[in-house]
């Protein structure tokens, strides 16, 4: 069973504060099965996008949340370009800001499939 959007965002936000970052939800989204899109930023002014992970990186069903990267070092206004795409496509999606140096193990990401 997998945690509802609103559950999962509050635990990622406690999780990032715990480790001396900040989040921030940018936009709330459903509270049951949002779409999810995290976005991270670095201290050098870059910027990664998270994004659920396509059903095609699954091979069964998955327990949990599990994202793919969207864009990775991206300057702000590619990432907010992005992110209103999105928004215009599922306006019932989650917006979250992180800033980590790494996101470590804060949320799963998918590793690229083999050909």
């Amino acid at each position: 069973m997998r945690l509802k959007s609103e559950l999962f965002v509050s635990a990622l936000l406690r999780r990032v504060f715990n480790l001396g970052g900040y989040a921030a939800v940018l936009r709330k989204g459903a509270e049951e099965a949002g779409a999810i899109f995290i976005r991270q930023r670095s201290r050098l002014g870059t910027e990664t996008l998270y994004a659920p992970a396509p059903q095609s990186f699954f091979d069964g069903p998955v327990p949990g949340r599990l994202f793919e990267i969207r864009l990775q070092e991206a300057d702000g206004e590619t990432v907010e370009q992005a992110i209103a795409r999105e928004i215009r496509f599922d306006p019932d999606c989650w917006v979250v800001e992180i800033e980590v140096e790494s996101r470590g193990d804060l949320f799963d990401v998918a590793a690229e499939k083999d050909g």
